[in-house]
Order: C-alpha cells, then sequence, then structure tokens
C-alpha cells in the first residue's frame, strides 16, 4: 500500500469579492481533483486547536499526525533544523525575515510594505544575511541563511518569553507601531530590527535591486520564537517510511525532526512560478525508492492569499490539478493499492490576507475502496457531507488505517 498526500497550503478560503462571492475552490478548474471527490470520503477537518496560532507549522504537524498541543515548540526551530543548524537545549530559535519596510518614517512609525522584500533571491538574501551576522553576530547571537527571505537566528541561552513578536505575513499594509514587542526579554531583539534598517537602506545589493524597480530588503523582522524540537519518528507512529517534498525549510524541518527524508527540487521556489512537474517527479521517485508514503507541499495558494491575489490563487489551485495529480496518478496506478489524501492545512483568506483556524475541506480516495463523495470538491460542497474530523492530528490515522 502505497499513502501520498498532497496538501494545497492555504487553499481554504471566505468568500471573495472579486471572485464573484466565490472561494478560489469554488472558481479553479480542477477536473483531477474533482474527479477523485466524486469517490472519495469528504469532509471537514480542524486542524489549529482553539488555543494555537493558525500557523502553517501547528497545522501542517497537525496533518501529518503530530499533536502540537503535545509536540509543538515553535516555528523557527524546525526551520533551523532544515538548513541544518545544530540546536543545543538551552538554545532559542527566531524567524528573521528579510521585509521592506516604508522609507519616510522613524522606524516605530513605519509601514509593512512586503513581508518577503519582492521575493528576494537566496543568493541576493544570504550576502544581506551575512552583513548582519557580520553587525550583530557574537558569542550569543548567530544569524543562519535559509532561502528567499526565510532565514533564522538562534539565541543561545535565550528564553520564549518574548511578549507579541507577530509574524510579518499578518500586518500587510500595517504601521508596525503595535506589533513591535514590549516586553523587555525582547528589548534586545527589537533593538537589532530597528537597527537593521540603517545596516540595509544602503547595503549595494538593495541598492541594484532599487536601480532595477524592485523592492529593497531594508529590515530584519524576527518572530517564531521557540526551542529545539521534539517530535518523535513519523515511523514509529504508524509504521510508514516516509518523505516529504516542500520548497520551504518550515516543512523540511519537521520532515527531518520526525525521522523523514526531504529531498531537495532544483527550481522549487514556494510560489506560483515553482517547479511544479519536478517536485512530483520526487514524490514519484519516493515512491519507486521503497518509501510508503510522501507528503507533498504547495505553497503557492497560501502566498497568494497573503498578497491579495485571487486570481493567481485560482490560478495555483489549477496548476496544480494540471501538472501534479496526472503525474502521481499515473505513477500509482502499478500500485495494487495505494490512497490519496488531498486538502489545504489552514484558511488563507482573501479578504484578510491572513491564516485563519477555520476547518478546512479535505478528500480521501482509496484506489480498492468504495465511497460516494461529492461533484465538485469546495467548502461548502465539504462542508454539507456532515463528515467531521474534531481533532486534525487523528486524521492521519484515519488515512492511514
Amino acid at each position: 500500500m502505497k499513502y501520498v498526500v498532497v496538501l494545497y497550503d492555504g487553499m481554504a478560503d471566505y468568500p471573495v469579492p472579486a471572485l464573484g462571492g466565490k472561494t478560489p475552490m469554488m472558481c479553479a478548474k480542477k477536473p483531477v481533483f474533482d474527479s477523485l471527490a466524486q469517490k472519495s470520503v469528504v469532509g471537514l477537518v480542524k486542524t489549529v486547536d482553539d488555543s494555537l496560532k493558525p500557523g502553517s507549522d501547528v497545522a501542517n504537524m497537525s496533518v501529518m499526525g503530530f499533536d502540537p498541543l503535545k509536540y509543538y515548540t515553535g516555528r523557527s526551530p524546525l526551520e533551523a533544523v532544515s538548513i541544518g543548524v545544530k540546536l543545543r537545549d538551552d538554545d532559542v530559535t527566531l524567524r528573521c525575515n528579510l521585509v521592506t519596510l516604508s522609507e519616510d518614517e522613524p522606524y516605530e512609525s513605519k509601514t509593512m510594505v512586503d513581508y518577503s522584500a519582492g521575493d528576494i533571491s537566496t543568493a541576493e538574501a544570504q550576502e544581506l544575511i551575512r552583513s548582519v551576522q557580520e553587525h550583530f553576530g557574537n558569542e550569543r547571537f548567530a544569524y543562519y541563511p535559509g532561502v528567499s527571505y526565510r532565514h533564522c537566528l538562534v539565541v543561545h541561552g535565550g528564553t520564549t518569553e518574548l511578549g507579541n513578536m507577530t509574524p510579518p505575513h499578518d500586518i500587510s499594509g500595517r504601521v508596525i507601531t503595535s506589533y513591535l514587542s514590549g516586553s523587555e526579554n525582547a528589548k534586545e531583539l527589537i533593538a537589532m530590527m530597528k537597527e537593521s534598517y540603517d545596516l540595509l537602506k544602503n547595503h549595494p545589493v538593495n541598492k541594484k535591486r532599487v536601480a532595477e524597480g524592485k523592492r529593497p530588503a531594508n529590515s530584519i523582522w524576527l518572530w517564531g520564537e521557540g526551542k529545539k524540537p521534539m517530535l518523535p519518528s513519523f515511523e514509529s507512529l504508524f509504521g510508514l517510511k516516509g518523505t516529504v517534498v516542500s520548497a520551504v525549510d518550515l516543512l523540511k524541518g519537521i520532515a527531518l525532526s520526525s525521522g523523514m527524508e526531504a529531498p531537495d527540487v532544483e527550481g522549487a521556489t514556494g510560489y506560483i512560478d515553482t517547479n511544479f512537474e519536478g517536485k512530483a517527479q520526487a514524490a514519484v521517485e519516493a515512491l519507486e525508492s521503497g518509501k510508503d508514503f510522501v507528503y507533498l507541499h504547495f505553497e503557492a495558494p497560501d502566498e497568494c492569499g497573503h498578497r491579495n491575489e485571487p486570481e493567481n490563487k485560482v490560478r495555483a489551485i489549477e496548476l496544480i490539478d494540471e501538472r501534479v495529480l496526472p503525474i502521481i496518478l499515473k505513477a500509482l496506478e502499478k500500485y495494487d493499492d495505494y490512497k490519496i489524501m488531498i486538502l489545504p492545512d489552514h484558511p488563507t483568506p482573501i479578504v484578510t490576507m491572513t491564516h485563519a483556524r477555520d476547518p478546512v475541506p479535505f478528500m480521501i480516495y482509496h484506489k480498492n475502496g468504495a465511497a460516494e463523495g461529492v461533484a465538485s470538491i469546495n467548502e461548502e460542497t465539504a462542508k454539507a457531507t456532515g463528515v467531521f474530523v474534531e481533532k486534525g492530528c487523528e486524521l492521519m490515522g484515519m488515512f492511514i488505517s
């Protein structure tokens, strides 16, 4: 038996005025997805407990079968593991975004123009993080480069009691004043954020980007604090050897922390321009190499939600249908039996441009099973089935059983 999860990050949504009051799932042409849903168990699953923030970290851990209430230690440590940072028990990590802030105001009054600094390239970002490390790095603080705008700070002997360290994608277009932590424990971190603006605004990388009409990465933004991950192995929980295929360090970190493989895929960007076929082929190769379970993650719908791009979010769903699902299904047909589960981790509504914790639609297709699903899967048709999984981390057991 082979098991494949195709995770459309942030796909679920609320009605979008620009889409005629429909959601992207309702608008997308997704014949392959819908044809599977017609013969699948379809319903809703609550992937984020009401006591937790609706991040991709918590939601994907939940979908993978790890109870975040038991195992979650923060987002950034998972990303640190992915980029090869060896963490000590007393280390605290933070996500370090390279962001674009408005230019004319004092730092505290600036606006979050772009949480991704115009999708800065990894090569450019590495130069900037190198400068940040040279300027701020010492025996206590260490900055590590990641991918594109996503990087990591390790604080040796740090604390996670930092007050309000807000994710930058939650405050797009907003003045940052009330989102800078006032905690005494965060004082040094906020000071580095402020000083980084003066360090980076005239950096050669940013001068070149501005000359090319691109947004400068003119500040670091620290958030997502946490401590060394303590996940059990996926195989010990479910008896399956697994692989996670993703473009983002967070998912790779979950994989590596739980004993799964996380291959790099050339051209995988985490956005709508990603190498869809390359990621699908990596999943196929994992199955052919003897893996029983593959978790194939696509970030593009989530990014489009954060950026208020309804048409691109629709198109992201369609591209997975056109360029991924046919490759996966063709490869699976040679096996005597298989199951495929398709779902988002959480909603990223266009109207709010940030994550929500509402239940999300899911479908489970079993090659040798029999189920009566829905004609076309979306938030409303999934709800109408009456199938509801209240605790997200139990869905994986339902899928594998």
